[in-house]
């Protein structure tokens, strides 16, 4: 009798408190749950049923991003530490790995941070992004030292690093189960963002800067000739820094003339909000040839980069001209969050573009390049571009596409819409010569999808390369959807289980700007034009 009278009131219990048992993710259900248990207060592991689900699943998460963000102090601490002895070899290349380590860490820091200790849980794909930049950042960290075979280097304090990555992914799971999907409807952008405000990039004159620019309106203007404020681009980058000190983040717009600008340009963190506008595609020209070959890290090779936030880019070229002999090459990179690049063209041969991490849209673009030119753990919408293949060295395979997600729960990914692949007029007399594939599986989950688009060709049967026998081949997500042309037809497909023909619509769906990159909320207002759907 004791029993049962126990078994009912437990099934009572049930009954009644369901939705926080059922719905309340704990340490037990991570994919490292001792790491879980050692790391959040435990209270924060033990369902309760007189207490609302949606603040104990906040409480959880908010508490596992707290921890992650704690290693991620403790391992810039050790870093920094590394960095003041300064005991480095002879060639200075642990110390340009490291400097990149730092600042990678840094920007995890604030990311977590801001993530941590938000109002309010409204949105996924925010709180997402950020953990999921964070996990790109440490696996950049460790690239670096790969760059220059230094995989083992004994500087790293491997443990803790790879307690942090591990505690990035529990959150990662814990932020996946806990918070809601973004809904369109809930605010005057299109959708709710971090503690339900519309971003700070948002401004209703966006439209008429990208319409109408013709030098008027700019806060500053490059030209060469010496009819603008500055000749070099660095040199107005360094201007507008200081310019915005104190005075708020609103829109700042460059404008560079035409021209051949051989310069290196960094636009940092903390300069969001940047426009910059050339004169055109192949008119307007940054180029710059840093290479790994030479000593620089792939990061750090970038003839353009940008971290701050909301940064459009329009009638541009981005260009290094290292050549394909000196492999790792960027022409642009971005980590910038809601970035976009409009017509604008990027040469490389390997490594052209580097699309690192956070959301990124780019529309009417050209990029060329051999072996994984478009790279990084991103979030991002190609749509109406044309990528062109070009000539790669003797005995060297062309990859399109090497992205780079490393967990399961990460939202990031490359997505092909709407447009050409072919031959770069210097491939294509060739190009029987050289096996051209769409991409192959940078790091495990790695996730590229091609959708309506031309495929010439110039792309082999198979389609998709291994990286290294069988790695990722099960665990990668590569579809395709609807596309034409002669490299179109996937009959001869490689038949890896992380391969998708996708056949519905409703499948593609997941991949489009809206979905994806939840576009709807931050593009309309820059004028840019875009395709929502499938």
């Amino acid at each position: 009798m004791k029993f049962l009278y126990c078994f009912l009131l437990f099934s009572l219990l049930v009954i009644i408190h369901g939705r926080s048992f059922n719905n309340f993710m704990s340490c037990s259900q991570t994919p490292y749950p001792d790491l879980c248990f050692h790391y959040i207060n435990p209270n924060d592991n033990i369902p309760t049923a007189d207490i609302d689900e949606t603040y104990l699943n906040t409480r959880f998460r908010n508490s596992a991003v707290q921890a992650t963000l704690n290693q991620a102090r403790k391992v810039h601490d050790h870093l920094r530490s590394i960095m003041d002895l300064g005991s480095f070899d002879d060639d200075n290349r642990n110390k340009v790995a490291l400097i990149d380590c730092l600042e990678f860490y840094e920007d995890s820091i604030a990311k977590l941070n801001r993530s941590a200790f938000s109002s309010t849980i409204v949105n996924s794909i925010d709180h997402l992004t950020m953990l999921s930049a964070s996990l790109a950042n440490h696996q950049t960290c460790l690239d670096g030292f790969r760059d220059f075979d230094n995989s083992n280097n004994f500087f790293l304090p491997i443990q803790i690093m790879s307690n942090f990555s591990k505690l990035v992914s529990n959150s990662l799971a814990i932020t996946k189960a806990a918070v809601a999907p973004a809904s369109s409807s809930s605010t005057s952008c299109g959708q709710p963002l971090l503690d339900g405000l519309c971003p700070e990039w948002v401004y209703d004159d966006d439209k008429t800067l990208l319409r109408d620019m013709v030098g008027k309106g700019a806060d500053m203007v490059v030209a060469q000739d010496g009819s603008g404020d500055f000749r070099t681009i660095s040199e107005a980058v360094a201007a507008a820094e200081e310019a915005r000190k104190g005075s708020g983040s609103e829109r700042f717009v460059i404008y560079v003339k035409g021209g051949i600008y051989k310069e290196n340009v960094v636009i940092k963190k903390s300069m969001k909000n940047v426009m910059m506008i050339g004169d055109g595609m192949d008119r307007t020209i940054i180029t710059a040839m840093k290479n790994v070959q030479d000593g620089s890290t792939t990061f750090q090779s970038a003839t353009f980069a940008v971290a701050g936030e909301g940064f459009i880019a329009k009638d541009m070229t981005f260009e290094n001209t290292a050549g394909p002999e000196k492999h790792q090459a960027v022409a642009l990179r971005s980590n910038a969050d809601r970035s976009i690049f409009y017509r604008c063209s990027f040469k490389g041969y390997q490594d052209t573009l580097y699309a690192h991490s956070n959301r990124q849209f780019y529309r009417e673009c050209h990029i060329y390049g051999t072996v994984d030119f478009i790279f990084g753990d991103g979030a991002v919408v190609f749509q109406n571009c044309n990528i062109f293949v070009r000539k790669p060295m003797m005995n060297q395979k062309n990859t399109i596409t090497a992205q780079g997600r490393s967990d399961p729960n990460e939202n990031t990914g490359f997505v092909i819409h709407n447009s050409v692949i072919k031959a770069a007029p210097d491939l294509k007399p060739v190009q029987g010569l050289y096996g051209t594939y769409l991409g192959r599986p940078w790091k495990a989950y790695s996730r590229t999808v091609i959708m309506k688009s031309y495929l010439d060709g110039l792309i082999e049967p198979a389609g998709w390369l291994p990286w290294a026998g069988d790695f990722g081949l099960r665990t990668i997500y590569y579809g395709e959807f609807m596309n034409i042309g002669g490299g179109a037809n996937t009959k001869g497909r490689v038949r890896w289980p992380g391969y998708h023909v996708m056949t519905s619509a409703t499948e593609a769906e997941g991949f489009t700007v809206e979905s994806f990159l939840g576009g709807r909320g931050w593009i309309p207002t820059t004028g840019v034009p875009f395709v929502n759907g499938v």
